[in-house]
């Protein structure tokens, strides 16, 4: 299948009013979490577990939709709706039409292998399998001919970066190789939909920053609908072009990375993000004014998507004082300057948070 294809068959996934407890009377007890019971009272009360609570979510298509949170917070229990691994106690997860709560186990064991794919964090690689066995795995499953299989396994091995590898075995690899093996598998696999849980959280931060890197290249080849799941700020910011926070298996706020970092929904939000390097957040075109009537403009020019520590780096450099901020097609958005980017760069989060 070629890539423009894949794009154009892709699908979103709409998370509506998901419920998930567990415990052997979850249904019981489903009213009285919806009236407001919450997770320590339905524990202490009645020994069940609430898991996710009247999660709606739209994962939008060719895109990179990062769930995070704290441990417990429910962001692995939601990832495993999508693909079916954990039946909802109420609630829907729509795909291409179809809700995977809903549907037969034919059709379930279909949709887990031709639609969806999964990165895990532990990379559940097969020991006894070499890595050009483990990435065409899913293949094999599907009963694809060996020939076809192959060349399609080592094309994704070459992308990873794991070209002369095929022929190793898991444990001859580094946590770094065999998280590339995983992920050479999701895409050997030819899935509309990856899920990643926590995929990196086991490497170390140099290898991890590698991974991202990996990961947002071929993403901007590939437009896969993704779901990644993370506890790393950092990571949330720098993967998602929409990230949604769990606490406690309930939402707390859903937006693009600069939008929970300007304009956090609560306290518990605002915490989390009080640390950011908001630089590397924002971008020009946020801050930018409107250009005075008449006024000369400034010599310099910043695209609008450039983030404000770059900008401000390169301002430095070339003595300029101020800049233009222009749009992809050229059409002017405004100017900004060093004050007004030192300023959105160091403005606190809590003030944003009050207003």
């Amino acid at each position: 299948m070629s890539a423009p294809q894949e794009q154009g068959q892709a699908h979103g996934i709409e998370i509506r009013n998901l419920y998930k407890i567990f415990g052997p009377d979850a249904a019981r007890h489903l009213p009285a979490v919806k009236a407001g019971l919450g997770k320590e009272e339905l524990h202490d009360r009645h020994d069940h577990v609430l898991g996710l609570c009247d999660i709606s979510l739209s994962v939008p298509p060719g895109r990179i939709t990062v769930v995070m949170g704290l441990s417990g917070s429910g962001k692995s229990t939601l990832i495993r709706h999508v693909n079916g691994l954990i039946a909802p106690t109420a609630g829907q997860v729509i795909c291409g039409g179809q809700d995977v709560a809903a549907m037969s186990d034919v059709r379930l064991r279909a949709f887990r292998r031709e639609k969806t794919a999964m990165v895990f964090q532990k990379f559940a690689l097969l020991p006894h399998r070499t890595v050009l066995e483990n990435a065409r795995y899913g293949l094999d499953i599907r009963g694809l001919p060996a020939a076809e299989a192959d060349g399609r396994a080592r094309r994704w091995i070459e992308r990873v970066g794991l070209k002369g590898y095929e022929g190793y075995y898991p444990r001859q690899l580094s946590g770094g190789m065999q998280q590339r093996v995983g992920l050479a598998r999701a895409l050997t696999n030819d899935a509309e939909i990856l899920l990643m849980d926590e995929a990196f959280s086991a490497l170390d931060p140099l290898i991890r920053v590698d991974m991202q890197s990996i990961l947002l290249e071929l993403q901007k080849e590939l437009r896969k609908t993704i779901v990644f799941i993370t506890h790393d700020l950092d990571e949330a910011l720098r993967l998602g072009d929409k990230i949604a926070i769990l606490r406690d298996g309930a939402m707390e706020q859903v937006g693009t990375g600069q939008e929970i970092v300007l304009r956090p929904a609560n306290a518990y939000v605002a915490d989390f993000v009080r640390e950011v390097n908001r630089g590397r957040i924002i971008e020009a075109q946020t801050i930018a004014t409107p250009a005075a009537p008449g006024a000369a403009l400034p010599g310099f020019t910043v695209k609008a998507r450039s983030k404000l520590d770059r900008v401000a780096q390169r301002m430095v450099e070339a003595g300029a004082g101020a800049a233009q901020v222009r749009d992809p097609q050229g059409q002017l958005l405004g100017v900004i300057d060093l004050p007004a980017i030192l300023n959105a760069m160091v403005n606190s989060a809590d003030a944003e948070s009050e207003e």
